[in-house]
């Protein structure tokens, strides 16, 4: 059967199918309506995740002997199966028909996929998917429709915006929604929960800020020590809150940590990488620091966010700004 992201909340409520496939073009909804799938896995005791992403040399026997094997403890788990160019061929369409004729027990199959064509969807497979488990298409929100969906997003977070906020904020994004949702986390860290003006939200997102906490972020990823300088500088001399700049390097630091640990543990990086969601374009970028710094580096930097938050505070005399630039340092090696 298939299923509106909206609706994936409520059919999760009534029950688990064996198979789920998530199949869209925009991350942050991907992501959410996978989140939304394994967190309710979680409550309901598939507690085991094996992670599986095909590839030029994936050998798609290795499906088949995962729902196979069993677990000492006969544990629940998931099968979370990443297919990036949204082609199983003929191979994997073998092997996806196959399992779907003797499902295991005991085991849900999540499969994340692109946006698939016609030809696609009446692939044998796929039909075959479809009649068994939930589809979930993922599609882009329509112009029209954005500013109703960052009003939904703002109040679901607690905030009560106007209506110029709402459109300014719609403007600002240009159908990114990914970037909507990080807006609309700047602004709670700037002002907590309550209502939000147009004139709150352009002190937030401002368009004309000469600098900007992304490229902060990204000239640390890069190594760029001197830039990342004068781009705290820049964001001080502007009244930048502190939390907000801490935000965007805590956020890349724990996602930096998580793949430096994962690969210590044998995985490949680029493996790693989509484990954390990395994007595409931003992964010449993380691979080029995640090898600058070990895992019990990147931990040490993530207790540095918690004593930079202290104090942002006030909770700790020493300067914010001070602690901010020796996390960024730190970063760009």
């Amino acid at each position: 059967m298939r299923v509106r992201p909206e609706q994936l909340e409520q059919n999760l409520a009534k029950g688990f199918a064996p198979i789920y496939l998530v199949t869209g073009d925009e991350p942050l909804q991907v992501n959410e309506a996978c989140d939304a799938i394994r967190a309710a896995a979680r409550t309901n005791g598939y507690d085991n995740r094996e992670v599986m992403e095909t590839g030029t040399s994936f050998d798609w026997n290795a499906l088949a002997a995962e729902a196979n094997s069993f677990s000492l403890f006969a544990e629940k788990k998931i099968i979370d199966l990443r297919i990036p160019n949204g082609k199983p061929g003929r191979e994997g369409g073998k092997a996806l028909t196959e399992y779907c004729e003797r499902p295991p027990e005991d085991t849900l199959l999540l499969i994340t996929l692109p946006k698939l064509d016609r030809a696609q969807q009446n692939s044998k497979w796929f039909k075959t998917l479809e009649q068994l488990g939930v589809i979930v298409q993922i599609w882009p929100i329509e112009v029209q429709r954005l500013p109703q969906w960052i009003e939904q997003r703002m109040r679901k977070a607690g905030l009560q915006p106007d209506r110029e906020a709402i459109q300014m904020l719609a403007d600002r994004v240009e159908g990114n929604l990914l970037a909507a949702h990080q807006e609309i986390e700047k602004l709670l860290l700037l002002h907590g929960t309550g209502p939000i003006n147009a004139e709150q939200l352009a002190q937030a997102v401002a368009d004309s800020a000469r600098y900007d906490v992304f490229e902060l972020v990204d000239s640390a990823l890069r190594g760029e020590t001197e830039r990342c300088l004068r781009i705290l500088g820049g964001l001080h001399g502007e009244g930048v809150a502190p939390p907000v700049v801490l935000w965007a390097l805590h956020r890349e630091i724990a996602q930096l940590a998580a793949i430096s640990a994962d690969a210590a543990k044998g995985l490949s990086v680029d493996h790693a990488m989509t484990r954390a969601k990395v994007w595409e374009k931003r992964k010449p970028l993380v691979r080029n620091a995640v090898g600058r710094l070990k895992t019990p580096a990147w931990l040490e930097l993530l207790g540095q966010c918690h004593q930079a938050d202290a104090t942002a505070k006030g909770a700790d005399p020493r300067d914010p700004w001070l602690l901010l630039e020796q996390i960024a340092v730190q970063v760009a090696g």
